[in-house]
């Protein structure tokens, strides 16, 4: 086999078993799919078993391999129990997701009473992707082993206002990646971190209209690509951008998001007050423990789809030189720090 299709064959997701967590729904959930449409047997982890066992269903279904287990990642025991029984049934983990999060936008002028608002997000986004971390850790070093792929956010680039509590536990966890992905280097164990934008899931429902976010299967292609290329990180332009202004404009970086800051206030959950939904509309609790807070899950379904009728498409060569283009320049990009589009 030639160097090329030795590459190709390793990089394959046929055959991996590969663990994802918060896969009950949202970017979990279609993650699980795409993967598993990749010929990959999928471990699902969430703490609601009902809507586990769905998605599970789903893939089965499509013809893939899946396999749901309830899990609370907050709690030791709940992942030491739950690791023994997976392993214990299908003797490895090859790829771990570390996506499920927990996301809180609140200004800090209104937090200084809610220090379980930070204590809840490190929990999760730290504390728990570092439990399965370091728990899947031994068993990848000793086989030579092992890809871990932890979701960021592109705000701990950009520093965006109002999301302290979210974004100091993913930056925790980006560091540590940091660090792990130099130590692990010579034991055959790599570290991918995606530093995603805005993604429309039920998580960021109470924080109201943000404007433009991607979709759940956008977010899941990303981390497709982050299995099978293992990149060390995954930017957008956004965070590109706002860590390139902390470099050179800080001063005017700070300027434009405290605009940002004033002029996008926080959103009626945030400030304890209550949107009536409409009837057809889910009721959703406040992520942060606001019980009274009353929330609309967005719903992709109801979004008009994009109209492409009216674009040119390109003949067929055209096409091809274009896609040759786009992944040269992004192979390209990847050499220059901080861009990793």
């Amino acid at each position: 086999m030639s160097e090329s299709g030795t590459y190709q064959a390793e990089h394959q997701l046929a055959g991996r078993h590969v663990l994802i967590t918060g896969a009950s729904s949202g970017i979990g959930r279609a993650a699980a799919l795409a993967v598993a449409k990749k010929g990959a047997v999928v471990f699902l982890l969430a703490r609601r078993e009902d809507e586990l066992a769905t998605v599970v269903a789903e893939i089965r279904a499509a013809g893939g391999r899946a396999h749901g287990y309830p899990c609370d990642i907050t709690d030791t025991e709940s992942v030491e129990a739950t690791l023994k029984k997976l392993l214990g049934e299908h003797e490895r983990v090859d790829m771990l997701v570390n996506n499920a999060g927990r996301s809180i936008r609140r200004a800090i002028h209104r937090s200084t009473d809610r220090l379980h608002d930070y204590e809840r997000t490190m929990a999760v986004n730290y504390f728990g992707a570092l439990r399965l971390t370091l728990a899947l850790l031994p068993q990848m070093r000793e086989r030579g082993f092992g890809h871990i792929v932890n979701i960021s956010s592109a705000g701990v680039q950009v520093a965006t206002p109002r999301y302290s509590a979210y974004l100091a536990s993913k930056a925790a966890l980006d560091k540590f990646t940091e660090v792990a992905a130099v130590e692990t280097m010579a034991d055959g164990v790599t570290f991918t971190t995606i530093h995603m934008p805005l993604v429309r899931t039920p998580m960021i429902a109470p924080s109201g209209d943000q404007g433009r976010a991607e979709s759940p299967e956008w977010a899941a292609a990303t981390i497709v690509r982050a299995l099978t290329e293992r990149p060390r990180r995954i930017d957008v332009p956004i965070g590109t951008l706002g860590e390139f202004g902390a470099m050179f404009a800080p001063r005017l970086r700070d300027l434009v998001l405290h605009r940002y800051y004033r002029m996008i206030p926080d959103s009626p959950a945030a400030r304890g007050e209550r949107n009536e939904p409409a009837p057809a509309d889910r009721a959703l609790p406040d992520p942060a423990g606001d019980t009274t807070a009353v929330v609309r899950r967005i719903d992709d379904h109801r979004r008009p789809a994009p109209d492409r009728s009216r674009r040119t498409p390109l003949p067929r060569a055209g096409a091809r030189v274009a896609r040759g283009t786009g992944t040269a320049l992004r192979r390209a990009a990847r050499w220059v720090p901080g861009t990793h589009w």
